[in-house]
C-alpha cells in the first residue's frame, strides 16, 4: 500500500524550494513574521521549511542528490568514484571564496520562530515549551554541522539585521558553542512534550532529540579528546545517557522481508514505509506522485559512479568474526567468488555480489543458469530475479537488471572489461574496481530514465547508529566489556549472521593490518561502525574526529584481482605502485599512490576554511582556520 501520510510538510517543502530567498522575499500569500505566529498551526507551518536540513547535503548524512549520502564515505576513502580521485588525498581542495557550508539561513529562521513564541497569546505554556524545544532542536542541529566544519563560529541566538553589532562580531570559541548546543538539546528533550497527534508521528519529538544528542555528544567528546581540547567527559556521559534511553525504547532490530542473511540491514534503505520498521527513530518519507527520488534508479543505470576500493573490501570480516588474514574460511581474492564467500553478509548488501547466467536473447524470458554452480551461488542467496517488468519484484535480487529491465548477465561488470564472449562489457551497472555499490538498489521500485519515481523511505536516525555510538562511548569511558559488546555490536552481528565479538580474544595480533596507534578493541569497534554505516555519510566526520585521517585517505585505491586479458585497464605494479600493462594478472590500478606522488592528507583539512568573502565582509572573523590563513 502506498503512503499518503502527513503530506503538509512535504507539500510546503516542495513549494518553498522554489523560492531561493525564502527568508527575505515573500509573496503576499506566504507566511511572514507578521502573520505566521498567531496559532499553533502557524508555528507548525513556519517550522516545516527547517526540515529541509535533512536533505541539505552540506550535512554528509543528509539525503539530497542520489550520491549525497555517499559523499562523506568517498571523502573518507571508504568508497571511491569511477571518475575522480579523492581530492583530500591529492591536495586539490581549492580556496573557497563563498559557500563551503558557511550558511546561517536556518539559524535565522529558527531564531525568528523562537523570538515570537512569548508573543503568541493563544498558545498554552505546554505549547510554548513545545515550539521552543523544536526551535532549539533545529537551531542546535544546524550548529552541530557548523561547528563540525569550522570549529569556532559566531553564536547567533537572536534575529539579526544589517545594523546588529553581532552580525560583525568575531567567531565564538568552539567549546562555548558546543556547550550551548548541549544545554539547548537537553532542554528540548525535557520540554518538547508529546504533540504527535497534532504534528504527525514522523516529526521532531523527544526520541529524535535524544538521537541527535547521542550523535552530537559522541562527536564532540571524541573531537575534544583526540584534538586536545579537554573537558570531554561530560559529553561521553551524555552520549551514554541518551543512548541508553533509546536502546531501552527500541530493543528490536529490523530483520527484513526477503530472507537473506542481513536482510534487515540491506532493506533499511529500500523499504517503502519505514514507519512500520522497528528501530527507525526518524525518517524521510517519499510519496508516489508527490515527493519522489532517484537514488535507486541511478544505481540501475550507467550514471552511477560509486564503488568500493579493495582496501575497504578487505575490512569486512569473515562470518566466523575473524579478519581475512586470520580466518580459515578465507580462500583468497584471486577470483570474485572466493572474495565474497563466507564474508560478513553486509558486504553483499552493499556491493553487488558476483554471478553469471546465460543471456539467451538478453531478456528475462530466455536467460538460464550456467553449468558452473559457483555462478549461481549468490543468486540463490539473494533470491532469483524472475521479473520481466519495471517495476520488478523483491528487494536486491539477481541476476541484475537496468532501469528498463534489460538483463545484466554477469557481475562484476568491469567498466573497462571484456566479456567472456570477447565483447565489451555492458555499459550499465559497471564499476572500474569491480566492486559496485548498490545500497539504494531495489527491484520493486518503478524506474524511469527521464524522471524520479522511487518512493523508498530513507532513515535519518535509527537505533543501529545509537548502538554503535554507545559501544564507542563506553570504550572511551573505560567501561567496554563483553556485556556491552553483547548489547551493541553482537546484536548487529546476529542480524548479519556473523559470529560474536569476543572481547577477550582481541589482542594486538587480531588484525595485523590495523592502525598500530589505535587500541585493538577500539579498532574493532570502529570497524563495526564503518561496516554497519557504510554508504551513509559518516566516514569523513568519523576519521576527522578520531584524528586518523591519514591512515584512511593516504591509501592507494585498487580494484579486484583480474587477468590482463579480461580488461583494457592497467594493473598495479606492487614494486613501483604505478600502472602497468606488462603483468598477466593483478589488482586493477584505480588511482596513483598519493604518498608516492608527494601528496597526501594535510592537517589543515581537519577544519574547513572560512570563505574568504565572509572575512572581507566581516574582518572580525579572522584569522582563518589553521593552514587556511
Amino acid at each position: 500500500m502506498k503512503k499518503y501520510i502527513f503530506l503538509l510538510p512535504i507539500i510546503l517543502l516542495v513549494l518553498n524550494a522554489c523560492n531561493d530567498s525564502f527568508l527575505e522575499k515573500y509573496p503576499k500569500t506566504s507566511l511572514t513574521e507578521g502573520n505566521a505566529f498567531e496559532t499553533y498551526d502557524n508555528f507548525k507551518a513556519f517550522a516545516f521549511p527547517l526540515y529541509e536540513m535533512f536533505t541539505n547535503t552540506t550535512i554528509a548524512t543528509s539525503l539530497g542528490t542520489y550520491s549525497g549520502n555517499y559523499s562523506g564515505d568517498v571523502r573518507a576513502g571508504y568508497l571511491t568514484t569511477r571518475f575522480n580521485y579523492n581530492p583530500y588525498a591529492f591536495q586539490t581542495i581549492g580556496i573557497a571564496s563563498t559557500g563551503n557550508g558557511w550558511d546561517f539561513g536556518y539559524i535565522r529562521r529558527a531564531n525568528i520562530l523562537l523570538s515570537n513564541i512569548d508573543k503568541a497569546g493563544s498558545l498554552s505554556p505546554a505549547e510554548k515549551n513545545h515550539w521552543r524545544a523544536v526551535g532549539y532542536f533545529f537551531h542546535s542541529y544546524w550548529y552541530m554541522e557548523l561547528v563540525n566544519r569550522f570549529g569556532d563560529v559566531p553564536w547567533v541566538n537572536t534575529v539579526l539585521n544589517e545594523t546588529s553589532e553581532e552580525a560583525f562580531g568575531p567567531r565564538t570559541p568552539r567549546k562555548t558553542v558546543t556547550d550551548s548546543i548541549l544545554v539547548r538539546l537537553q532542554w528540548a528533550e525535557k520540554n518538547i512534550g508529546n504533540f504527535e497527534s497534532r504534528n504527525g508521528a514522523n516529526t521532531i519529538k523527544q526520541d529524535v532529540v535524544l538521537a541527535a544528542l547521542s550523535r552530537f555528544a559522541l562527536r564532540e567528546a571524541t573531537w575534544r579528546k583526540y584534538h586536545g581540547l579537554g573537558d570531554a567527559d561530560k559529553y561521553f556521559t551524555e552520549c551514554a545517557r541518551a543512548s541508553e534511553l533509546l536502546m531501552t525504547k527500541y530493543p528490536t532490530l529490523y530483520t527484513g522481508t526477503d530472507g537473506q542473511p542481513a536482510a534487515g540491514y540491506g532493506e533499511m534503505w529500500i523499504t517503502e514505509d519505514l514507519g512500520k520498521v522497528p528501530g527507525v527513530i526518524f525518517y524521510k518519507t517519499f510519496v508516489e506522485a508527490i515527493l519522489t527520488h532517484s537514488n535507486g534508479h541511478v544505481e540501475h543505470t550507467s550514471s552511477h559512479e560509486i564503488e568500493m576500493p579493495k582496501h575497504t573490501v578487505d575490512m569486512y570480516l569473515m562470518k566466523d568474526g575473524k579478519t581475512i588474514d586470520k580466518s580459515p574460511l578465507y580462500a583468497g581474492d584471486k577470483d570474485p567468488y572466493s572474495t565474497f564467500r563466507n564474508r560478513d553478509p553486509r558486504m553483499y548488501h552493499t556491493i553487488m555480489p558476483p554471478f553469471r547466467v546465460k543471456a539467451g536473447k538478453g531478456d528475462y524470458a530466455t536467460w538460464s543458469f550456467t553449468d558452473n554452480p559457483a555462478d549461481r551461488e549468490y543468486i540463490d542467496i539473494m533470491g532469483i530475479n524472475s521479473s520481466t517488468s519495471n517495476p520488478g519484484i523483491g528487494m536486491k535480487r539477481l541476476p541484475a537488471q537496468n532501469w528498463g529491465a534489460s538483463l545484466l548477465a554477469y557481475a562484476p561488470n568491469l567498466q573497462n572489461g571484456i566479456a567472456a564472449q570477447g565483447t565489451k562489457a555492458a555499459a550499465f551497472v559497471a564499476a572500474r574496481s569491480g566492486f559496485y555499490v548498490w545500497k539504494h538498489w531495489s527491484n520493486w521500485e518503478t524506474n524511469f530514465n527521464n524522471g524520479s519515481l522511487n518512493t523508498a523511505d530513507k532513515p535519518i536516525f535509527k537505533i543501529e547508529e545509537v548502538l554503535l555510538n554507545y559501544a564507542e562511548c563506553k570504550f572511551e569511558q573505560g567501561q567496554f566489556d563483553q556485556a556491552i559488546a553483547d548489547r551493541t555490536i553482537n546484536k548487529l552481528r546476529k542480524r548479519a549472521e556473523v559470529s560474536d565479538m569476543k572481547v577477550a580474544e582481541i589482542d594486538a595480533n587480531f588484525d595485523p593490518k590495523r592502525d598500530p596507534a589505535v587500541n585493538p578493541v577500539l579498532w574493532e569497534i570502529r570497524r563495526e561502525r564503518a561496516i554497519e554505516l557504510m554508504g551513509e555519510g559518516f566516514g569523513f566526520d568519523d576519521i576527522r574526529r578520531w584524528k586518523v585521517a591519514p591512515w584512511f585517505i593516504n591509501k592507494q585505491q585498487l580494484g579486484m584481482w583480474v587477468q590482463q586479458t579480461k580488461v583494457t585497464e592497467s594493473l598495479w605494479d606492487e614494486n613501483t605502485h604505478l600502472a602497468t600493462k606488462a603483468k598477466t594478472e593483478g589488482y586493477i590500478f584505480l588511482w596513483a599512490d598519493p604518498l608516492k606522488e608527494g601528496k597526501g592528507w594535510l592537517d589543515k583539512y581537519y577544519l574547513y576554511q572560512v570563505p574568504t568573502d565572509e572575512i572581507v565582509l566581516n574582518p572580525a572573523l579572522a584569522p582563518n582556520n589553521p593552514g587556511w590563513e
